[in-house]
Order: structure tokens, then C-alpha cells, then sequence
């Protein structure tokens, strides 16, 4: 019996409901319920168990998983809590099936955010270990010397976090202007690193995870074509499942 066990959180990322990490949250909130009893954070459920969201039955289905690369614009939050932001992705974008973010980008940022209802994916795709690259283009609001550069690409300890940033690929564009790759998901990271050389990011702007490339325009989405997602998968064979907190930029 103990064998067809899993955590609630795992079970509803697994259905596509959410995330793990979401999951945790409804859970904490006191919003899941499991035979009508609110569960203690880390309980497991049988097949024969049912569960509930708000009151609402989440059942597993057999449908495809749906794959979807979104031009975020600036003032969208990535959380799937209706409820609480008015101005959250998932009314934004309006999906006729229950879809969340893989991570974030924060408020004030644009670009690049993938969505699915495929929780396995997007644990793999977070985990930071599993060294995946994000690229960025970011204005600054004072021209950028090859000091700054130097520094933001050799790692930048940040104190609030007791953190040192990743080295990572640094190049200039213009004058205030430079593109970013990242490996690493630390929270608010390249503001954080821009704040502590005295700089203060004007705009951010992700252009690629991955192999997938920002195309679309701003407010837009896609899915990913039947390449992208085969090579997504062969990017992602080495990856642990093991889930990260989502974070943003």
C-alpha cells in the first residue's frame, strides 16, 4: 500500500494543477483538503483519496500537456493566485486550460516566461544544479565601464542573501546596455548585482531559456514547436526532478 503513497504536492503537480512550490502554498493557506481534512504539509495520499482545491475536486487527467513560451509585459505578476493580484499572467493570458509559470519574472521586468501544466518539467527546468541557461538585455541608468562588466561576470557576493553569484557571460551592447546569461536563479539577482556596483537597472528584458528564444510580441504567446520541445527534453535528460523555489530577476 505504502508503494502507491506520494506527497499532495507532488500529486497535484503531477495532475498539472500547479507547481510543487504553489502547491506548499495552498496547503500552508489551508485551501487543500484531503476526504474533506485539511492535510499537515508533507502528508501523502492514497489513489483512493480525494482531493480538493477551494472546494473543487482535482482530478488526474489523460489530455496532452500544453508547452507555452509568453512575451511578458512589465506590470504582469507571474503568480497563479487570482484571488490576490488583479494583474496576475494567468487572467492575462486567459488559457482555456489550467497552466502556471516555470519561475518568475518580477513586476517592473518583460520578456521570456515558459507556462505548462506539466509539474515534472518544470522542476527540472528551475533546479538551479542543473546549470540552464537564461539570457537577458538590461539598461542601466549610467554608462557601464569594462570594470563593471569584469565584476558582474567574475561573481558578485551579496550580502542580504549570503550569496556569491555564478561567473557567468557578461557583454556590452552600448553605452548602458548590456546582455546577460544566467545559471543561477537567486532572487531579484541582476538587480541585486547592479545595485551593488551603484547601478540601477532602467530595463530588463529576457530573451531566451534554453534553447527557446523570445519571438513573439510583447503580451503574446505560442507553443513550442515539436523541435523546440525535443530538444527542451534532451537539454533537460541529465537534469534532476528534484524542485527549486521559483524566483525572480
Amino acid at each position: 500500500m505504502s508503494d502507491n503513497l506520494k506527497r499532495i504536492n507532488k500529486f497535484l503537480s503531477e495532475v498539472g494543477y500547479c507547481s510543487r512550490r504553489e502547491a506548499d502554498r495552498l496547503i500552508d493557506a489551508g485551501r487543500v483538503t484531503i476526504n474533506g481534512v485539511v492535510p499537515e504539509m508533507g502528508t501523502k495520499i492514497a489513489p483512493t483519496d480525494d482531493v480538493h482545491v477551494d472546494g473543487k475536486l482535482i482530478e488526474s487527467t489523460n489530455e496532452d500537456f500544453v508547452y507555452l513560451a509568453f512575451n511578458k509585459p512589465v506590470g504582469i505578476v507571474c503568480t497563479t493566485d487570482t484571488r490576490v493580484e488583479k494583474d496576475n499572467i494567468i487572467d492575462f493570458i486567459n488559457y482555456p486550460k489550467r497552466i502556471f509559470p516555470i519561475g518568475r519574472l518580477d513586476k517592473p521586468s518583460e520578456g521570456l516566461i515558459l507556462l505548462t501544466d506539466d509539474g515534472d518539467i518544470v522542476n527540472k527546468i528551475l533546479r538551479a544544479s542543473n546549470n540552464h541557461e537564461k539570457e537577458y538585455i538590461v539598461r542601466v541608468d549610467k554608462p557601464i565601464s569594462q570594470t563593471f562588466l569584469l565584476r558582474m561576470s567574475g561573481g558578485i557576493y551579496l550580502e542580504d542573501l549570503e550569496k556569491t553569484t555564478k561567473k557567468c557571460q557578461v557583454k556590452k551592447i552600448d553605452s548602458q546596455t548590456f546582455s546577460i546569461i544566467l545559471t543561477q536563479g537567486l532572487n531579484r539577482q541582476i538587480r541585486r548585482m547592479c545595485e551593488y556596483l551603484t547601478f540601477e537597472v532602467e530595463t530588463l528584458k529576457r530573451t531566451r531559456i534554453m534553447n527557446i528564444p523570445l519571438d513573439m510580441p510583447v503580451g503574446e504567446y505560442r507553443e513550442l514547436t515539436k523541435e523546440e520541445f525535443t530538444e527542451l527534453n534532451n537539454l533537460l535528460a541529465a537534469s534532476t526532478k528534484t524542485y527549486l523555489d521559483n524566483t525572480n530577476k
